[in-house]
């Protein structure tokens, strides 16, 4: 009998196109031999919907085996939508409602981080837009310019800029909290490599299996900004120009940051490699799946076919 699958994407984030393109490519992946799938939209205000008509979480959840998550973003990746499958007892693929909220906001997780002995850059926390100003000048004073300004529980780099001076330090952070970010975070501009290195537990009898580290260049002048990710403009090398120590390195501290974090099924950290270190900068507990995305171009690498991850992950979220 097949295993009805509920395919979740969109939602109300700003990486709502995104995560329908994941979902589709869940969709065009499932084995048809062993599954049922069904694609549930979630719109931008934060409807269901279910072959085309508007409905109800628990109307489709009472219909399905488990449910396969392709949203990104606020809502998908902090917790939210995993509190509700939890409530509802539907068993779903990736990381529980606590660890996606925690890897969600990048200040938990860099203090995670340096819990268990990575290095990761400087920042300054602005919870008030009131504070703003007094912080940009500490910043320009204390930070080597430019600085990255990014909020602090947005993903797939939306929102993230790099500049260099009060003023456009205090216009970046200002920006972001009238777009709707609660938080900011302002922290140190790390040159180097950049690197990520996804994880996937149970694959091939490891427990916890790393894949190869991917480098990833983006075009002169950019770094890996929301358009350089999904434009085809970024080069994107699997196994990356990493020396083996450095290679090693970063597969060890994707599984430490996995178990740190207290994630599961999978997940992908993003580093910097540089001659003093490599410094972490976040996790993600719902990686992209399209066909830009870096996970399943790691997976590729290693002779894992795509339909045999999204089984593999619908037999992780059925144990």
């Amino acid at each position: 009998m097949q295993t009805v699958v509920g395919v979740l994407r969109g939602g109300p984030s700003r990486e709502h196109e995104v995560s329908l393109k994941t979902g589709a490519a869940i969709l065009a992946n499932l084995p048809e031999d062993k599954y049922l799938a069904r694609d549930i939209y979630i719109d931008k205000q934060g409807q269901w919907h279910d072959r085309g008509r508007a409905t109800t979480p628990d109307k489709i959840l009472r219909q399905i085996d488990v449910a396969f998550l392709g949203l990104h973003g606020e809502y998908g990746e902090d917790g939210e939508v995993q509190k509700l499958l939890e409530r509802f007892g539907v068993p779903y693929t990736g990381s529980d409602s606590f660890g996606s909220y925690l890897a969600m906001h990048k200040i938990m997780s860099k203090h995670k981080a340096e819990e268990v002995g990575l290095l990761t850059p400087k920042f300054h926390y602005i919870e008030r837009a009131s504070d703003a100003e007094a912080i940009a000048r500490e910043v320009v004073q204390h930070f080597r310019q430019p600085v990255v300004v990014k909020p602090v529980a947005w993903g797939s780099s939306v929102g993230v800029s790099i500049v260099g001076g009060y003023a456009p330090v205090l216009a970046a952070i200002q920006h972001l909290f009238n777009e709707g970010s609660p938080t900011v975070v302002v922290e140190e501009f790390i040159k180097g490599q950049e690197a990520t290195a996804g994880v996937v537990e149970g694959l091939r009898g490891e427990q916890l299996y790393t894949l190869p580290p991917i480098e990833i260049i983006p075009p002169t002048g950019d770094f890996f900004s929301y358009n350089s990710k999904y434009s085809g403009e970024t080069r994107e090398i699997c196994p990356g120009n990493f020396t083996r120590v450095e290679s090693e390195e970063l597969q060890r501290l994707s599984k430490v940051m996995h178990r740190a974090l207290g994630l599961r099924h999978y997940s992908r950290s993003d580093f910097i490699v540089t001659p003093k270190g490599i410094y972490y900068l976040e996790t993600n507990t719902l990686p992209g799946l399209t066909a830009e995305s870096l996970l399943p171009k790691s997976l590729a690498s290693v002779g894992v076919a795509f339909p045999d991850f999204l089984a593999h992950l619908i037999g992780l979220a059925r144990t």
